[in-house]
C-alpha cells in the first residue's frame, strides 16, 4: 500500500513538472506558401522550440534553391487567420542574429532568451500588452493556434521568399492524459492488492 502511495505521489509530482514541457514546430518553407505567392524554387525546413517556462526560442533553419540572396528572417506573428495571411514580425529586426545573409542557401540554428526585450520586434511588444511577458505569452499562443510563420526575405522578394507557418511536431500525449492512465493503474493496483 506504502508504494501505491509513494508511487502516486510520484506521478502527481511529475505532471506538476511535466505542464512545462517546451512545444516542438516543424516548418515547411517554400515560395507558394508565401503571401503573395511565387513561384520561387527555394525550400527549407525549419524547427522552432518555445519553451515557456525557460523563456527559450530555438530556432534551428536549412535553406536552398533561393532565387535571390537572403536580405532577413524572422517570425511573424499573429494572422488573423490561421494558416493564412500575414503579420507583423514578432522577433528581432530587422533579421535574426547572425543569420547568414547575402546566400542562397545554409543553416541557422540560435537560442533566444524570451525574457529579454531585445529577442522581439518592439512593435509586436507594444501590440500586445506592452511587456515582454505579454508578447511571450501572445507569440506562444499565437503559434499554437497556427497564426505564426518563418520566412526568408531575399533581394528579388523583399517581402519574403519562402515560408511555412509552424505546425505542431508528431503528437504526444498530454501531461494530463499520462496522470490520468498512471493514477488509473495505480487503482488498479491497489484494488488488486486488497483482494489478495
Amino acid at each position: 500500500m506504502k508504494r501505491s502511495l509513494l508511487l502516486l505521489a510520484s506521478l502527481l509530482l511529475w505532471a506538476t513538472v511535466a505542464q512545462a514541457t517546451p512545444i516542438t514546430y516543424q516548418v515547411f518553407l517554400s515560395g507558394p506558401n508565401e503571401s503573395p505567392v511565387n513561384a520561387s524554387p527555394g525550400t527549407g525546413v525549419a524547427t522552432i522550440v518555445i519553451d515557456t517556462a525557460a523563456h527559450l526560442l530555438s530556432v534551428d533553419v536549412s535553406f536552398s534553391g533561393l532565387l535571390g540572396t537572403t536580405t532577413a528572417s524572422h517570425i511573424h506573428c499573429c494572422t488573423a487567420v490561421p494558416e493564412t495571411g500575414t503579420a507583423i514580425v514578432a522577433t528581432q529586426t530587422p533579421t535574426f542574429v547572425n543569420f547568414p545573409l547575402g546566400v542562397q542557401a545554409g543553416t541557422y540554428s540560435h537560442t533566444f532568451d524570451l525574457s529579454l526585450a531585445s529577442s522581439y520586434n518592439q512593435a509586436f511588444i507594444t501590440a500586445n500588452g506592452g511587456t515582454v511577458a505579454s508578447a511571450e505569452a501572445a507569440l506562444a499562443a499565437g503559434a499554437a493556434a497556427g497564426e505564426a510563420y518563418l520566412n526568408i526575405h531575399t533581394n528579388l522578394f523583399p517581402s519574403g521568399e519562402i515560408r511555412g507557418f509552424l505546425e505542431p511536431a508528431a503528437a504526444v500525449p498530454e501531461p494530463a492524459s499520462l496522470l490520468l492512465l498512471g493514477t488509473g493503474l495505480v487503482g488498479a493496483g491497489v484494488r488488486r492488492y486488497r483482494r489478495r
